[in-house]
């Protein structure tokens, strides 16, 4: 058998340090590919984008008219079922969100019954890039670009529910939030790389005589041909791992047997209440998270009146510091505790949502000032909530596992999607929805706080590292 596919029943990590570190690397590779889509796309772009081609469709005249409560988008071709057109980009991610719940527990089992993890994750993110290059040619109204965006998003989460599930296998329990903490920090790195050359295109546009929509659709598709490189580098050094579920399984995963295992798994959770309990505080808690991260766009530019390359220029600013801030909070996390450590972030996200609402419009400085801050405690939020997860997951159940904390990932994201595609679409604005984050900040920190994190971990029948 080759070295690449060697069995390893238990999914522990290699006893080889330089073994682990090789996986590592291409572990954090994925991390660098995957994160300018959501740097780029769907977090400066993509929402003015679509924005802009619902406008043109609904009749306005320029995009500057666009907040007229009057205007309305038949997207289904039924004329009651209406929306305004500031409020297609969170309903398309809304729709997004709702089918990754959809579709994840089936990926996640068949990945964990699958001898063959590391082609699951190149299928995907291929594909995902592909669907993010085709926005490309998506000018002819809205909806081309919709399907296209909905689809690069369903499958990068799919994708991602593989790459964490390599987690636990690469790393001891001590490595955990290290190999974490780092793996985020580089993809805000790479992220910010690329995005420094999109907002050299966007604002050298006028130049080059073209138009911004123009400059974000030639970046686009440089974000699906990045993505594509390097994923075919991250999953080399990756080795193909599979517990008991798949050596029991003959021939390729079915979904419907797949869909019967992930019902025996949500059953045995009832063993692991720490799990439940971690799961229901990220959900809430990551509402306000990818809220602020999706929406800071539409926000900025709609009810802050800041220009895109502001915006693009603040965004930059946010992930070059997060980059920093990602191994800030690593540090923090080896004196405090991964545990405590998320809760202060939580504090700290509080307070700048309530700056966010009662920003003035046009005060750039605070603008910044405000990414500072975000860019702060972002990563180390993220990262180190999805390493203190893996501690609370069976050895063998990996992917379902992850699939689920995907699931509370999108979840928590279509519930702020929907929250404020409700405050958008009666308002006109993204202003007054800010308000909403402030509650699931709150309640994810008392969840959180609730954990048992050792207890949990015993349960499961993983090591306890030495801090937690």
């Amino acid at each position: 058998m080759s070295h690449d596919t060697e069995p390893r029943t238990t999914g522990d990590p290699s006893p080889d340090p330089a073994q682990r570190r090789r996986e590592q690397r291409g572990w954090y590779m994925y991390d660098w590919a995957n994160s300018v889509f959501m740097t780029s796309v769907v977090t400066v772009l993509i929402g003015p984008y679509m924005s802009n081609l619902a406008c043109v469709s609904a009749g306005a005249p320029d995009t500057g008219s666009c907040r007229d409560s009057s205007l309305a988008l038949t997207p289904l071709g039924v004329d009651w079922i209406t929306l305004h057109p500031n409020a297609l980009y969170p309903a398309l991610t809304t729709l997004a969100i709702l089918l990754q719940i959809i579709l994840l527990p089936a990926v996640g089992a068949m990945v964990d019954q699958s001898r063959h993890k590391k082609q699951w994750l190149l299928t995907l993110a291929v594909a995902a890039s592909a669907c993010t290059t085709g926005l490309y040619a998506a000018t002819d109204g809205y909806h081309l670009a919709s399907v296209l965006f909905v689809l690069a998003n369903v499958l990068y989460g799919l994708s991602i529910v593989v790459y964490n599930a390599f987690l636990p296998e690469i790393a001891t329990a001590d490595e955990r939030d290290r190999v974490s903490v780092t793996g985020w920090g580089i993809g805000y790195l790479g992220g910010a790389l690329l995005l420094a050359a999109h907002l050299g295109l966007v604002l050298s546009s006028g130049a080059l005589g073209i138009g911004t929509d123009d400059a974000a659709r030639i970046a686009f598709v440089t974000v699906g041909l990045w993505w594509a490189g390097f994923t075919v580098v991250a999953i080399r050094p990756l080795r193909n791992r599979y517990g008991a579920l798949a050596l029991k399984r003959q021939g390729r995963p079915k979904v419907g047997a797949s869909l019967r295992q992930f019902g025996h798994t949500l059953r045995d959770m009832r063993k692991y209440p720490n799990t439940i309990l971690f799961l229901l505080a990220f959900i809430f808690f990551n509402d306000g998270v990818q809220a602020a991260i999706r929406y800071a766009a539409p926000f900025a530019t709609q009810d802050l009146l800041l220009s895109q390359d502001i915006l693009m220029a603040t965004i930059l600013i946010i992930q070059f510091v997060a980059f920093f801030g990602a191994f800030l909070t690593g540090r923090v996390a080896r004196v405090l505790g991964s545990k405590a450590t998320v809760l202060a972030t939580l504090v700290v996200w509080g307070g700048l949502v309530t700056v966010a609402y009662f920003m003035p419009a046009g005060n750039v400085p605070v603008f910044i000032a405000m990414g500072v801050g975000i860019g702060i405690v972002l990563g180390g939020t993220q990262s180190l909530a999805r390493s203190l997860y893996s501690q609370l997951i069976p050895k063998g159940r990996e992917a379902e596992y992850f699939s689920l904390f995907q699931i509370s990932d999108r979840g928590s994201s279509f519930l702020g999607s929907l929250v404020i595609t409700i405050g958008v679409s009666l308002t006109g604005g993204y202003r007054v929805a800010i308000l909403s984050l402030i509650a699931f900040f709150v309640l994810g920190g008392v969840l959180l706080w609730r954990t048992r994190m050792r207890e949990g971990i015993v349960a499961v029948g993983n090591e306890v590292p030495e801090r937690l």
